[in-house]
């Protein structure tokens, strides 16, 4: 934790008057961005990204009208193994964009709004390590763990409770449609979908 603040910090001094230096700006907002990768492997050392979605969050709504959603080109580590976790084949990315358009049409997507989403800091980190070679600094947004946000909801009203943070039970226990399992922009609009019922007052428990 102290190494990424350190690092922030000095991304934010080398960059706060450059091309992404909105990025770096305090924000106040009431938005943030539901995010999700589907990538070829679960460790974020090697993970290759085959798809992005992010859609817009605004306070309690929803913004499925705002929302990117971006295959990429097969990646040369895109194996029948890595296609068994996200079902994703090399005929599914014809046509997908290059990484660095990709990458580019995400930061302005995001801005300086907190990036939100289910397991997000293995997306981050998957970000990240294609994001800083490119640019020189990695994602300065604030992250929102979903499921941390729900248990720390139902530990408010139960304080004995340890719930099921497994994606598809929470999204039984706060009568979510599941919109698209294993597919980036299906996952982020069900994620923005449970973490805005986790913010309307009282919740299944």
């Amino acid at each position: 934790m102290v190494l990424k603040t350190i690092r922030t910090v000095t991304d934010r001094w080398q960059h706060s008057k450059g091309e992404y230096g909105y990025l770096f700006e305090p924000y106040s907002g009431d938005e943030c961005i539901a995010l999700d990768l589907e990538t070829t492997s679960l460790d974020p050392q090697v993970a290759d990204i085959l798809s992005i979605g992010a859609v817009k969050v605004k306070g309690k709504k929803v913004i499925t009208s705002d929302k990117l959603d971006i295959k990429l080109q097969k990646p040369e580590t895109l194996t029948a193994d890595s296609i068994k976790i996200h079902r994703i084949r090399g005929v599914d990315l014809h046509g997908g964009e290059a990484l660095g358009d990709a990458l580019d049409q995400l930061l302005e997507f995001i801005g300086n709004r907190p990036i939100m989403g289910y397991y997000i800091d293995f997306d981050i980190a998957v970000l990240n390590r294609h994001i800083r070679p490119r640019y020189g600094f990695s994602l300065p947004n604030k992250a929102v763990e979903l499921s941390h946000v729900y248990q720390q909801k139902v530990q408010r009203m139960n304080p004995e409770l340890q719930p099921d943070l497994h994606f598809e039970k929470i999204a039984e226990k706060l009568q979510v449609p599941i919109m698209g399992r294993h597919t980036a922009i299906g996952d982020a609009v069900t994620t923005a979908l449970m973490y805005v019922r986790t913010m309307q007052g009282n919740i299944p428990v």
